[in-house]
């Protein structure tokens, strides 16, 4: 297993990729850009990887994304990727105003329009006519040149699934996939994509996030951060069909009506102990290692992802330090 960092800072990027990180990703809220940061890891790292994961697919355009890529690879050439997420249809709706009905086959669109501008020559116009996207864009100024950047899709559900397997480079993967997702929704989904558009499987790029909480200091309170993390995670009702697969619909009641409550500190007390070890890597050392052996299918690079959820910046740093020390040991 490779492993990555969402973005540390510049003092723990480098500390994470002297010891072997692969990759830095970058997610997105109201107080943080994706890209923005990207560019921060761009011009602060020398060997991974570095990219959003995910930026909000449909809060931009099919030119904004490339146009990003290509000033992103000028700092770091060959070290890009695009990690895009379709986000929730009241996000789109609500916080940035736009159309994101049919998330699937519009994703698979915006890719195509995507890799129409990253791999259009200098001078070539750039045509697309489809069902979101219209483009006819001729870019007279000398900018352009083939590059290649994997684009990678934040999916869950198996349509949006099936949808990476037909025409993206791979899946970033939720923080909340078990071994049993990957095995029993996200192959099948991934491959069953592939072939219907005489794609290899395998070829496939199958990255995601990995809960990572340790503390041989305070083994407890980082097992009870991570509960937090997924806890919070389960609240929303978009992964219930992985709540259904495991059987847990008891336990995300109680942690749904813990937080309507007012009260969300306490969900953290319904994930248990099954729950827990299915999703996340806590604890002291000694317990994240036996944690990390029962898994069987974890990210070909995983994203070592610290606690978030009513958890600070001081701590989650602490954290990322721990997770450097632990992912150096095992290489």
């Amino acid at each position: 297993m490779k492993w990555g960092l969402p973005w540390p800072g510049k003092e723990c990027a480098a500390q994470a990729e002297d010891a072997g990180a692969s990759a830095f990703c970058a997610g997105e809220f109201s107080d943080h850009n994706a890209y923005v940061t990207s560019a921060e890891m761009a011009l602060a790292t020398s060997k991974a990887m570095i990219g959003p994961g995910i930026a909000y697919a449909f809060a931009r355009s099919p030119f904004v994304h490339a146009a990003s890529a290509r000033h992103l690879s000028k700092h770091a050439p060959g070290r890009v990727f695009l990690g895009l997420g379709a986000g929730t249809l009241r996000m789109n709706r609500d916080w940035f105003g736009v159309d994101a009905s049919h998330p699937a086959p519009r994703m698979a669109e915006l890719i195509t329009v995507i890799r129409a501008y990253l791999h259009a020559e200098n001078g070539e116009r750039i045509r697309h006519s489809g069902k979101f996207y219209d483009i006819d864009a001729d870019i007279r100024a000398p900018v352009h040149g083939r590059l290649e950047v994997p684009i990678l899709v934040g999916a869950f559900n198996k349509a949006m699934l099936r949808t990476v397997g037909s025409c993206a480079d791979g899946v970033l993967g939720h923080g909340l996939f078990t071994d049993r997702w990957w095995d029993e929704v996200v192959d099948p989904q991934l491959a069953g994509g592939a072939q219907s558009a005489g794609r290899d499987p395998s070829s496939l790029r199958r990255w995601g996030w990995l809960i990572t909480a340790i503390d041989d200091g305070d083994p407890q309170r980082a097992i009870r951060e991570a509960r937090l993390q997924v806890a919070f995670y389960l609240t929303v009702r978009t992964y219930d069909t992985l709540v259904e697969l495991h059987g847990w619909h008891d336990q995300v009641d109680a942690i749904r009506a813990a937080f309507r409550s007012r009260r969300p500190d306490t969900i953290a007390e319904y994930v248990t102990d099954d729950m827990l070890w299915a999703i996340a890597i806590c604890g002291d050392t000694e317990q994240a290692r036996t944690m990390l052996k029962t898994r069987a299918r974890l990210p070909d690079t995983a994203f070592l992802s610290p606690p978030s959820f009513l958890v600070g910046q001081r701590r989650r740093s602490h954290y990322d330090a721990a997770a450097t020390r632990f992912a150096a040991e095992l290489n």
